[in-house]
C-alpha cells in the first residue's frame, strides 16, 4: 500500500463531501431554529450511539457553554442503562424524550447509518410530539433518520470515520455561526 496515496485519497473524499452545495442553507436554517426556540424557552436535546454519542456530548457542551443555547445530552451511563433495562435499548431514547422533551424543543439526533433503531424511534416520537428534528446521518438519503429530519445533514458515504468527522465539523459550524466567530475565549 502506498500510504501517501491512501492519505491523498482520503483527503480527496473529505473535500468532495464537504463541498455539499446545500450545507450552508442547512446550517443557517439550524442556527435560526435553535436561536428562535431558545428565545422562547425551549431546549436542545442531543442523542447518538458510540462515536455519535461523543459528538452529541461535545455538541451539547459547546452549544450550552459557548453559544448560550440551553442543551442536554442523553449520554450518562446510569441514565442509559436504567432506561434501556426498563424500556428496551431500541426505545430508551424515545422514553427519555417523553420525560424531558416538550413541543417546540429541538432533538439533534446523530446516527452514521441513519438506521439505528433507538435513534429512529426517538425521531418518530419527536415528530409525533412536535419536537423539531435535526438529523445527522450518512450512507444515502433513503436512511430512516434522514427521512424523518426537519433539517437534514447527510454525508453520502459508507465510511464511518469520514461520516463522523464531517458530522462534527457541520455541528460545530452551526455553533460558531450562532456565536458569530470562530475564535473566542472558552472561559
Amino acid at each position: 500500500m502506498n500510504e501517501k496515496q491512501f492519505l491523498k485519497d482520503i483527503l480527496h473524499k473529505y473535500r468532495a463531501l464537504l463541498k455539499n452545495d446545500g450545507i450552508a442553507e442547512n446550517i443557517i436554517e439550524a442556527k435560526t431554529l435553535l436561536i428562535n426556540q431558545n428565545k422562547i424557552g425551549n431546549k436542545v436535546i442531543f442523542a447518538g450511539n458510540g462515536a455519535s454519542a461523543a459528538i452529541a456530548s461535545h455538541g451539547a457542551l459547546d452549544f450550552t457553554k459557548q453559544a448560550k443555547i440551553r442543551s442536554i445530552c442523553f449520554n450518562d451511563s446510569a441514565f442509559i442503562t436504567a432506561f434501556a433495562n426498563d424500556y428496551g435499548y431500541e426505545r430508551w431514547i424515545e422514553k427519555a424524550l417523553s420525560f424531558h422533551g416538550k413541543s417546540g424543543d429541538v432533538a439533534i439526533l446523530i446516527s452514521s447509518s441513519g438506521s439505528s433503531p433507538n435513534i429512529v424511534n426517538a425521531a418518530k416520537y419527536a415528530k409525533e410530539k412536535d419536537i423539531h428534528v435535526i438529523s445527522f446521518s450518512g450512507f444515502d438519503d433513503t436512511n430512516l433518520l434522514n427521512q424523518l429530519g426537519d433539517i437534514k445533514f447527510l454525508v453520502e458515504s459508507k465510511a464511518y470515520n469520514i461520516i463522523e468527522s464531517i458530522h462534527q465539523i457541520w455541528l460545530l459550524m452551526i455553533c460558531d455561526l450562532i456565536i458569530g466567530e470562530t475564535e473566542y475565549s472558552v472561559s
